[in-house]
């Protein structure tokens, strides 16, 4: 069964039970709102120019509101800064598996990077926001990369050793390791580029498949050039 399909007609929930599990959804609802909000306000003016107010006003809701569910101005932008797409170190699972080939490793790693990429909007709205951090630091960058991105890429380091057959990686393995990065980052920094170019690559859902996929082959072949 698939457990994504909605019926056809909305559930009643009666009693207090079901009241309550009303309650706990439209509270999660008027989060992500909030939190859709912000994103769109931080990524614009970055987090010193946004003002609570501005963002609870432009979420017609009520500072309260923000307070409770975020607990300051910071609270919010940690929360827009980290969730929407999540860290680099939630995928690690996906690719580095010591019975995997490198293909399938390969596969995981682009696969887990570029599925972000079919929330159009939000993850622009979410690159954006990086590069403004970037440029007007608060320290979640700085974080990210300590919590995030080293792990990540130590974990694609291991992956690299582990098929090269290399006990110690060197700078090589290190550039390499940066160079397929770069190929799904690629992605997300030229995405105007990528549009004016090849736009039906973001056009539908199911294009993104042969780019998570593909990459692990094209790898491999040019490795033997």
């Amino acid at each position: 069964m698939n457990a994504s399909r909605q019926p056809k007609t909305p559930l009643r929930l009666a009693g207090p039970e079901g009241e309550g599990r009303k309650q706990r959804s439209d509270g999660a609802h008027a989060r992500a709102h909030l939190l859709h909000t912000a994103l769109k306000l931080f990524s614009e003016k970055g987090f010193a120019k946004t003002s609570i107010r501005e963002i609870a006003l432009a979420a017609g809701a009520n500072v309260a509101a923000i307070s409770y569910y975020f607990g300051d101005k910071a609270g919010l932008y940690r929360a827009v800064f980290t969730e929407p797409i999540g860290s680099a170190q939630d995928d690690i699972a996906r690719y580095n598996q010591p019975h995997f080939t490198l293909r399938q490793s390969l596969q995981g790693f682009f696969a887990g990077f570029l599925e972000p990429m079919r929330q159009g909007e939000l993850v622009q709205l979410c690159t954006r926001l990086h590069f403004r951090e970037m440029l007007e630091p608060t320290g979640l960058w700085a974080e990210e990369i300590d919590k995030g991105i080293k792990p990540a890429h130590a974990a694609l380091v291991c992956v690299l050793c582990r098929h090269l057959t290399i006990t110690e990686a060197d700078d090589d393995v290190h550039r390499l390791a940066f160079s397929i990065t770069g190929l799904a980052l690629q992605m997300f920094i030229s995405r105007d580029v990528v549009e004016a170019i090849r736009p039906q690559l973001f056009g539908n859902t199911s294009s993104h498949r042969p780019v998570g996929k593909r990459p692990g082959g094209l790898c491999r072949s040019h490795g033997r050039r």
